[in-house]
Order: structure tokens, then sequence, then C-alpha cells
């Protein structure tokens, strides 16, 4: 693997200076001879590249093949400013199917699996993804797509799908969809592989009970590195295994960016190794996790890192505390008497900010209680993130749901702002 990893880096860095005016300037800037990069031992002397070198590039940023080579692209949601567009290549778009059967097979599917596939279609990565993925894998792939709820209903039963790829979001909104239809009967599904969004174990269990599935899988992905598919679960879910032949993972520390210890949480920063029409040299992708260490008791040999704990850009500052969503999740699963589902609303009042934590009742949970359940999670809160938010416990199913990611935080401090504004 290191001697796969250094001819990678070697290539990669050869192939993006050669081609790639953006990275040509880079290496210029920071004074590096692509032609001395030896391996990894070399990858912390190479300049980063982030969001902005994509926005800036636009349309076809850090192309570094001809462009009568690039034979699709994708984009990003495009959520802040201009959508981020990547070109592939034939190969890359092989290389895509590649990591995303690989995922098939780890997941334990077979040839006669028949995959719902519940994620968007056209610029976005995921519906293509899954679907020339589980073309190559060999198995059946049912292209439904996000939404469309009562033409997954009827596929899950006329077509009797064993497997479905989705958000956790929409997972949750099938199960639900499923038992209010009183479907649990008539279906066969076995797995949902799901991603794209941060959940709770609270939410995975959920969407699981509801569905009745034998087990769930969390997959890694992102439009920069080909798509979904750059990571997923085994069978002993000890953490999400990824394609080390294909990219190489830094666990940085995202203030200094340096290399944090072992096992320890940092933001990932990749590196392609052998991506042709936009390759990524130390990309900043943003995203908390940290690397495990230790072999897997599955037998794979491929390393693994953690779920993802959040993003460094998605940290919620609350009186000069920093907050990510992923420590509200992990608090919400110490109580049995709570849904999956919450919300977080942050103001600002007389001048003061104030956070308000709506949180769903578990399903069956009677409301007599709720007022000193809301005390003992804000309790915990205070403890455990070091906040006062106030509690507001509501029913099962008043959130909002989605068809794909769901929005936890809805922030209205900056509008404060502005109108406080002389």
């Amino acid at each position: 693997m290191r001697r796969i990893q250094d001819d990678g880096l070697r290539w990669t860095v050869l192939h993006a200076y050669a081609r790639c005016p953006q990275y040509r300037a880079k290496f210029a800037s920071a004074g590096i001879d692509p032609c001395a990069v030896r391996g990894l031992e070399d990858l912390e002397s190479l300049p980063f590249t982030t969001a902005e070198d994509l926005r800036e590039g636009f349309p076809l940023p850090l192309l570094s093949v001809p462009e009568t080579s690039v034979v699709r692209v994708h984009a990003s949601s495009g959520t802040t400013g201009k959508r981020k567009i990547l070109a592939y290549t034939q190969k890359d778009v092989d290389t895509f199917a590649l990591q995303m059967a690989r995922c098939f097979e780890l997941a334990g599917l077979s040839a006669q699996d028949r995959v719902q596939i519940a994620v968007g279609y056209g610029l976005w990565t995921a519906g293509a993804g899954f679907q020339f993925g589980c073309e190559q894998f060999g198995a059946l792939a049912v292209p439904v797509g996000a939404g469309n709820l009562e033409i997954h209903l009827q596929m899950l039963t006329d077509l009797g799908s064993t497997c479905l790829c989705s958000t956790a979001s929409m997972a949750l909104l099938m199960g639900e969809e499923v038992q209010r239809n009183n479907l649990a009967d008539r279906i066969r599904l076995r797995k949902v592989i799901f991603g794209s969004e941060g959940s709770s174990r609270k939410m995975r269990r959920a969407f699981e009970r509801a569905l009745g599935i034998d087990e769930s899988f969390d997959i890694g992905g992102m439009t920069e590195m080909y798509g979904p598919g750059t990571s997923i679960e085994c069978r002993e879910h000890e953490g999400l295994h990824y394609w080390a032949d294909l990219f190489v993972i830094e666990i940085l520390d995202p203030d200094t960016l340096k290399p944090v210890p072992a096992g320890e949480v940092g933001e990932m920063v990749v590196t392609s190794l052998c991506k042709e029409a936009s390759p990524l040299i130390r990309y900043r992708t943003r995203d908390l996790s940290r690397l495990i260490p230790t072999p897997c008791t599955c037998g794979c040999s491929m390393p693994r890192h953690d779920r993802l704990l959040g993003r460094s850009d998605d940290m919620i500052i609350f009186r000069g505390v920093n907050v990510y969503p992923g420590q509200i999740t992990d608090i919400l699963h110490d109580f049995p008497e709570l849904g999956s589902e919450y919300h977080i609303c942050l103001n600002r009042e007389e001048g003061r900010d104030t956070m308000l934590l709506q949180v769903e009742r578990a399903a069956g949970g009677g409301s007599d209680g709720d007022a000193q359940l809301a005390s003992r999670v804000a309790r915990a809160m205070h403890s455990k993130v070091l906040v006062s938010a106030g509690v507001e416990i509501v029913n099962p199913g008043a959130l909002p749901r989605s068809f794909s990611k769901s929005r936890r935080v809805t922030d209205t401090r900056e509008i404060y702002n502005r109108e406080a504004q002389p």
C-alpha cells in the first residue's frame, strides 16, 4: 500500500504541475519542485487546496486534461456562492463506479440484491454513483431518485427491493411511511446504506426499526473525490474503511494545519492518487473525524476513519463557546424518552444570544413529564457543552422531514445585527 501511495502521489504532483495552471502557480508560490517529490514523506510540504480554488477556477476548476478528454461533470449543491463543478475523464468515471462497487461488497450485498436508490440524480454525484456502482457490482438497480414517496413504496412492495440507498433523513421518512401504510409485512428490505448528512445513533435505530431491516451502513463521500463511496462501514460497524489506494487522508488541526496525535479528532485533508481530470492535492474537506489506528476485526486491510463528527465550518459560536451539532446528537442519545429529531434555533434578544433546542418526544411517550425532561436535557447541555439553552419537547413528527439533508440549525442573529444597525 505504501508503494501504491508513493507512486500515486508522485504521479499526481507531476500530472497536476504539467497540465494545470492553477497548480503550477501554487507550486511556484510555495517553492516546490515537483520532480523532488518522492512520496508520502514529502506530503506535508505541498500547498493546500480549498473550496475557494474550485470557485476561482469556475467553471472547470483544477482541470488537468484537455477539455476533449472530459466525458462528464458533476457539481456540489452550491449552498453558498457558485456550485463547485468537477470534471471526469472516462477513467475517473470507471474509478467512481469501482469505489461504489467495493462499498456494496463490503456491506455484504450480492448479485441477488435489488438496490433501491433514493438520492438525487442530475448534476449531483449521488444518484449516478449508486447506480453505476450497483451495475458494475452486478446487483439490480431500482433508480427512483429522491422524493416520490408513493413510487418508492410501490417499488418496495412490487419489486421486493432488498437494499435502500438514501440519506438518514430519507430512510427515517420512508420508515414512517411504511408504518403509516401498514406495509412492514409486505416489503423485503434487509439493509440501508445511508450518508450525505450527519446522523445520530438514535436516528439510525429509529429507521432500522421502522423499516424492519437487519442492519445499516454509513457511507462516506464528497463530490470533490468522485462522489459517494469514498468509505463505508463493514459489518463490524467499527468505523468506515476508506480506499487508501485511491486517496490519502491526513487528520490536521483546523487552526494550525499540523497533524494531530494518532487517534485524535481533526479536519480531514485528502489527496487523490489517480484522479485525472481534477486531481486534489491536500484538499481541505472541512469534515471532522479521526483515523482509527488499530486493525479491524472484519479482516479487511483497508484503513478506517471514524464517523464524521461535523464540519469545521458548521461550528456554532454561542456566547463564545464552540458547539458542533454532533455534540448535541451525542447528548440526546442518552435520553431514551426522546426521539432522534431535533432543531436548534439561535436568536438575539435585547443584545443577548439565545439558544432553543427543540426535540421530539419518543413515539408512544406521554407529555406529562415534558417539563422535567426538558430540564434534564438543559442540565446535560450545560454540563457537557458548557452552554445554557432553552429546551422544548415537541410531539413525534412535529419537526420538518426532508427527502435529503435535514436542516438542523436556524440562526437569525445576523438578521438582528443588520436590523440593529443605525
